[in-house]
């Protein structure tokens, strides 16, 4: 296993878990963002108010991602298991 391909891996694995948290993350920011903005406009300066939006958006995005989130890193992981033998060599 030469060293360009150790990378290769490392960057696919890298990939990976962006692209699959990103979807999660970026509706966190997005709500994040429109409650502190309410609480700007309505100088309502409580803490907690950004944690219960933010995580009933992300188990709405996790609840509609979900599937598609372990088909890919499920994917992923077989591709991975198939490169062994390969590897070994």
């Amino acid at each position: 296993m030469s060293i360009d391909q150790i990378v290769l891996l490392m960057r696919g694995g890298i990939f990976h878990v962006f692209m699959l948290a990103s979807p999660v993350l970026a509706a966190a920011l997005i709500i994040g963002l429109v409650v502190a903005i309410f609480q700007a406009t309505t100088s309502i300066q409580e803490q907690t108010l950004t944690f219960l939006p933010k995580m009933l958006v992300m188990l709405a995005v996790l609840a509609l991602l979900g599937g598609w989130m372990f088909q890919t890193l499920a994917e992923y992981t077989r591709n991975l298991l198939h490169m062994i033998p390969q590897m070994a060599q």
